[in-house]
């Protein structure tokens, strides 16, 4: 039996993969076959977390089951939650749509199967065992009732490709560790050595690599589902007829942040984070998790 006093894990698996050019999520990065998504499985329930949300497409549920499925038996509860173009009321379905609505949307489809404390992150970052961790603690000792929210920085340089533009959320913090507003840059990108983002005008300006940014690993308790709603209807009635807009989790946590109730912890870790955005990064990925194989930091057999 699962306890159910320990914290969720919901990942974001539901994305295509276009800039990478397939699947990231089912991509092997050592010669075992382990994928990004298995490290995270890994560190989550070494740090306690005790059920798994896989938010997916049902076009690769198949294949993504035959995954992750044996991998979990006796050691979690495991859920799975749709997200498809057609995840929105009827009148917003937009036949041109190529991807889904994005990371808020995706937050928002989670509901209904998570009751518990629960963090969330992205299927190909690898955030590093001490994060979760960190963010494990943290999602334990808070009230399921609360609205005591928080999220695990990074900085920005450590996170950035040398292959072409990433997405991140720029993110202000108070003094005391809390954050203020995060801003969701969609293009920051390294120029001549130099990192730089795009305006709203397109034109490139500087921007500092010690940026605290977010990598989408939040920790949120079931409160959160009260936010974000009306907003995901405001945002379909602007963007319905725009196949790329994308509805982002700083925009729900930007409306978390306005009202008077809730709040965001920055949370901080040693951990090492690398991703895939583009396929010129997999060598960088598949490099750093063979270290960390021989290290001893993780075992040749995850599994």
């Amino acid at each position: 039996m699962v306890e159910t006093n320990k914290p969720t894990l919901v990942i974001l698996a539901a994305g295509m993969g276009s800039r990478y050019g397939g699947l990231k999520q089912m991509d092997a990065f050592t010669p075992q076959g382990d994928t990004i998504i298995d490290f995270s499985l890994y560190d989550a329930l070494q740090a306690g977390f005790g059920k798994f949300v896989f938010i997916i497409r049902k076009s690769f549920e198949k294949e993504f089951r035959e995954r992750i499925d044996k991998k979990l038996e006796g050691k979690a509860e495991v859920a799975y939650v749709y997200q498809e173009f057609d995840s929105v009321p009827e009148k917003y379905i937009d036949p041109n749509r190529t991807k889904p609505w994005g990371t808020g949307h995706a937050l928002l489809m989670a509901k209904e199967a998570v009751n518990e404390n629960f963090a969330i992150i992205n299927a190909d970052d690898f955030y590093g065992r001490e994060a979760f961790e960190v963010m494990a603690k943290s999602l334990s000792e808070k009230n399921k009732d609360s609205y005591d929210f928080n999220m695990m920085a990074y900085l920005l340089k450590n996170t950035v490709s040398d292959h072409g533009h990433v997405a991140r959320g720029e993110c202000d913090v108070d003094e005391n560790g809390y954050l203020i507003d995060v801003t969701e840059r969609t293009h920051i990108e390294k120029i001549d050595g130099e990192l730089q983002r795009k305006d709203e005008n397109g034109k490139f300006i500087p921007i500092d690599g010690d940026t605290i940014v977010s990598m989408n690993f939040w920790g949120f308790t079931p409160k959160c589902f009260e936010f974000g709603g009306e907003l995901f209807d405001a945002f379909l009635k602007v963007n319905k007829n725009n196949p790329k807009a994308e509805f982002f989790i700083p925009y729900v946590v930007n409306e978390i942040l306005r009202s008077d109730i809730a709040s965001v912890e920055v949370l901080k870790s040693d951990a090492q984070w690398f991703g895939v955005t583009y396929k010129e990064d997999k060598a960088i990925v598949e490099a750093a998790i063979g270290k960390l194989k021989a290290q001893g930091v993780y075992p040749e057999k995850l599994w």
